[in-house]
């Protein structure tokens, strides 16, 4: 035989051979950076566009931007009375607002960042339980999704709350696999966090019990893991007693909000669990993703029964297990593609991306305008200043609007607040402390002119004594001359004229 002859054989025994034990060890690594990185900087990318919404904020944001200001005593004063459940993000704030400012990159980008993070946990789950493809693939779905994307770029809590929820998870399954103790309470103390953050992250928690319920995980792990989640409740508890006493801070809950728009996502999931899925280990993908979609909703819907509770936000963690079933779905229709098994398959995945695309653009166009909030409290305070003259009267009839003009002192400088008696950080409050009924109504006789904010038409009517003495001395002594109608609120020029008899 000759040597040119013996050659193939040599190559085909040097493709049998191992690979060497580093190559082996360095792929794994490779992929898991590629499932982590690629989807962390799709969502930075997506986060950053429009992120300043055309220098807009709504009333929620200017919440956070007015506590995070004040100094760590006067936090922790003004949440005994208001917004307990969110003063540890507010703590998180004041850091962030001492290093870097107070303006609108600095109180959006913390939640991007956290998009970010939460982006890379859902690949590196889905890596680990159906593989690096469905990994990749879900952590490019997440941040496109509607709700990821919007409050992706908000300064509230939620954005938090979803990345700590998603690298629990992360933990729970690899504590299931490996059993080492430390796996355990790390996974317990990043899910405290994330309910100390926000409380209703703790239905979160339920689902992770179903998980491993369904799995059929051995007793030693479902010991564990209840011993953990006892841990977790036992220490969010105190916070959850004292918190029942602010129960009116969602008393505007009215209705489930946002839910259709949340129902449809989680329809489109629990449609893609229907597809194969490649497992891993012990935990399933659909076992882990179809309760993490599912409970968290269902619970709190529950307990709108009782009280309305719920909000889309207060769940946004559950959109973890969306994009996993989403990505897995991707991922076998993939497979089918490649396996060429039909010739439909090509043209109805093509269809597919197209109507998807067809229905994220304008919504992603959507997202960044000012009208995508339910009020516009830059807005409001423009409107204030263009209605009002130097020396004007300014009257709230809802004492919530001060705190969202507050967000923007100098369009309000120049007019005098005629029910104020205190500000809101000498009185440890959000909106501050108003004047007897009395003086209310003898201060505004002293103005000619009086800006006036209420709510939209349409809304409840502020009740109490403070509150009627400035709708009567309003309706008795003054003359509306404009108004200007803004997102959330009403801006009204009243002009003093004489009483008519029946007002005494």
């Amino acid at each position: 035989m000759s040597l040119d002859q013996r050659a193939p054989a040599a190559g085909v025994v040097a493709d049998a051979l191992p690979a060497p034990a580093s190559a082996r060890r360095q792929a794994p690594g490779r992929a898991a950076a590629v499932v982590a990185l690629a989807p962390a900087l799709l969502t930075l990318a997506v986060g950053l566009w429009g992120i300043r919404r055309r220098n807009t904020m709504w009333g929620d944001e200017a919440v956070t931007q007015q506590l995070a200001q004040r100094d760590w005593s006067q936090i922790w004063r003004t949440v005994q009375h208001v917004d307990l459940v969110h003063a540890l993000y507010y703590a998180v704030m004041h850091e962030i607002f001492a290093l870097f400012g107070t303006g609108l990159p600095a109180l959006r980008l913390p939640s991007v960042l956290a998009t970010a993070v939460a982006a890379a946990g859902v690949g590196m789950l889905g890596l680990r339980l159906a593989g690096a493809r469905t990994g990749l693939l879900a952590g490019l779905v997440f941040p496109l999704l509607p709700q990821v994307q919007k409050y992706a770029q908000e300064g509230r809590s939620y954005a938090m709350v979803c990345a700590l929820v998603t690298w629990a998870t992360y933990a729970l399954v690899a504590g299931v696999t490996h059993r080492a103790r430390w796996r355990w309470a790390v996974y317990g103390c990043v899910m405290l966090l994330a309910c100390l953050l926000h409380e209703f992250a703790v239905l979160a928690l339920v689902a992770h019990g179903v998980t491993l319920a369904v799995s059929r995980v051995p007793r030693p792990v479902l010991r564990a893991w209840a011993a953990t989640a006892a841990g977790v409740v036992a220490g969010l508890l105190p916070l959850a007693l004292c918190s029942t006493g602010q129960s009116g801070q969602v008393s505007w809950i009215e209705s489930p909000v946002r839910l259709p728009g949340f129902l449809a996502m989680a329809a489109a999931g629990m449609v893609c669990a229907l597809a194969p899925v490649r497992g891993r280990g012990p935990v399933r993908l659909r076992a882990l993703a179809v309760p993490m979609t599912v409970l968290p909703c269902c619970l709190l819907l529950t307990a709108s029964l009782v009280k309305p509770l719920f909000v889309d936000r207060y769940v946004l963690y559950s959109n973890l297990g969306i994009a996993l079933l989403l990505g897995a779905c991707v991922d076998w229709v993939h497979r089918l593609w490649r396996s060429s098994r039909g010739a439909w398959i090509p043209v109805v995945a093509v269809l597919a991306a197209g109507a998807v695309l067809a229905a994220l653009v304008p919504a992603s166009l959507s997202l960044r305008t000012p009208r995508s909030r339910t009020n516009d409290v830059t807005a409001l305070a423009t409107a204030v200043r263009e209605a009002g003259r130097p020396g004007d009267g300014l009257l709230y009839l809802s004492g919530k609007h001060r705190l969202w003009t507050a967000a923007y002192p100098e369009d309000t400088r120049s007019l005098t607040d005629l029910a104020l008696a205190r500000d809101p950080v000498s009185s440890d409050t959000l909106t501050g402390v108003e004047r007897p009924a009395r003086d209310i109504a003898a201060r505004m006789l002293r103005f000619h002119r009086i800006v006036v904010v209420r709510d939209p038409a349409g809304a409840p009517v502020p009740s109490g004594p403070r509150q009627e003495a400035k709708t009567d001395t309003l309706r008795c002594h003054f003359r509306a001359r404009a108004t200007t109608g803004v997102s959330g609120a009403r801006v009204t020029v009243y002009v003093r004229h004489t009483p008519s008899r029946h007002c005494g």
